[in-house]
């Protein structure tokens, strides 16, 4: 009996589901006793008043099961009283034919209001409901305890919780609404934060060569020629970072770097000198010295202890510079992580000592795999400590 109240459990957008009469429905079952005493009743007046009261109930509990929290909302609870009151009036109408077996109504009462209602108002209704089934089998003669008054309890506490889990379940849900939407805000700041880094410095030189070059055309027209193709070279190198970034596909880009190292420097305490922009570097070195940059930087953080850090950039070449005096186990290795042995490195690869930089990460990554991306363009690197004073150098050079 206790488990009836299992027709009110809740969806996670709170109150009875959609189809939570359904499940009521089920439950319905129990009433098949009062049902049975009613059609035993010899007085024929008090058996049809009763069944037809017990129709009605199941009725009206299926309605306020699924229109509950429609009725309660705003915290308007009159009409849920309403319809308390009617299930109360018409389980009073089953007694005289059904007996103690219309105690099993109060169980559908106390869990609808524990549902439905306030937690001050259903609690003490619950307790009403309890002590009466469990007192009237004390004072009504003939009538037995068939433990209606535990069901009441049973069900109230099992109601109660299910609520509590809905009610709990709708603040996670809006809670990963809210995280959802934050989430989204903080990833188109940062796509305009990436365009404004790409596009604030790129646009102000494409406006700039275009005044010149219009300048020029009366005046030198092979240097207008070569700032008109300098401004082509420009304005495909911003389009193609903001076409990458706009997309979400963006894998590295040197004016992104740029920006990333001055916030992770920031972050780490380190004073950093950063080139504005680096429009001046061709679009085949662009993502070589991106790499460089990222490598360099991420090494800074977390390994030298440096309070400065300098990058330079020319067309040909990208250089940083620190002044970090911790020597660099992770990035100063005795092995290549490719595999490669340590003697084919280059010279201008190696350490202090002649141990030969290797990366502080594999797969392709850290010093090393700079290493290969430089040499598959016919480029070198150079890394290690600084011969004009404490520190460490990363420089990758490209032929022009």
């Amino acid at each position: 009996m206790s488990r009836k109240f299992l027709g009110m459990k809740a969806t996670a957008t709170g109150g009875p589901p959609r189809l939570g009469w359904t499940f009521a429905a089920v439950w319905l079952f129990y009433l098949g006793g009062t049902v049975g005493a009613l059609r035993e009743q010899p007085n024929m007046y008090w058996q049809v008043t009763g069944l037809t009261a017990v129709a009605l109930f199941a009725a009206g509990y299926l309605f306020l099961v699924a229109r509950g929290r429609r009725l309660s909302a705003g915290r308007n609870t009159v009409r849920v009283w309403l319809g308390i009151t009617l299930l109360l009036a018409l389980f009073g109408l089953q007694v005289p034919g059904a007996g103690d077996q219309a105690l099993a109504c109060l169980v559908y009462v106390a869990a609808l209001a524990m549902m439905n209602l306030p937690v001050p108002q259903s609690v003490p209704l619950a307790v009403v409901l309890f002590v009466g089934a469990e007192a009237a089998p004390r004072f009504v003669e003939g009538w037995s305890d068939r433990g209606y008054g535990l069901a009441v309890v049973l069900g109230s506490l099992a109601t109660y919780g299910i609520r509590v889990a809905g009610e709990r379940q709708r603040r996670l849900m809006a809670a990963q609404r809210e995280l959802s939407e934050r989430a989204v805000a903080d990833e188109r700041a940062r796509i305009a934060a990436d365009l404004h880094d790409i596009l604030g410095h790129s646009l102000t030189v494409v406006t700039v060569k275009a005044e010149l070059a219009q300048r020029l055309l009366d005046v030198d027209l092979d240097r207008a020629r070569k700032e008109l193709a300098d401004l082509e070279a420009l304005a495909r190198d911003a389009l193609a970072d903001v076409r990458t970034t706009a997309l979400g596909v963006r894998g590295i880009s040197l004016p992104g770097e740029i920006a990333a190292a001055r916030e992770a420097l920031a972050a780490a305490n380190v004073e950093a000198e950063l080139p504005g922009a680096a429009d001046e570097v061709p679009t085949r070195n662009r993502e070589l010295f991106a790499w460089t940059i990222r490598e360099a930087v991420t090494n800074v953080v977390r390994h030298s202890g440096a309070r400065h850090v300098r990058v330079q950039i020319t067309p040909s070449c990208v250089e940083i510079l620190d002044d970090g005096p911790f020597a660099r186990e992770r990035v100063i290795a005795g092995l290549d992580t490719d595999g490669a042995s340590v003697a084919g490195l280059p010279a201008a690869v190696r350490g202090p000592g002649g141990s030969s930089v290797s990366g502080s990460r594999v797969g392709g990554q850290g010093l090393a795999g700079l290493r290969r991306r430089a040499e598959a363009v016919g480029g070198r690197l150079v890394a290690g400590a600084r011969e004009d004073g404490p520190g460490f150098r990363v420089r990758v050079e490209v032929p022009t």
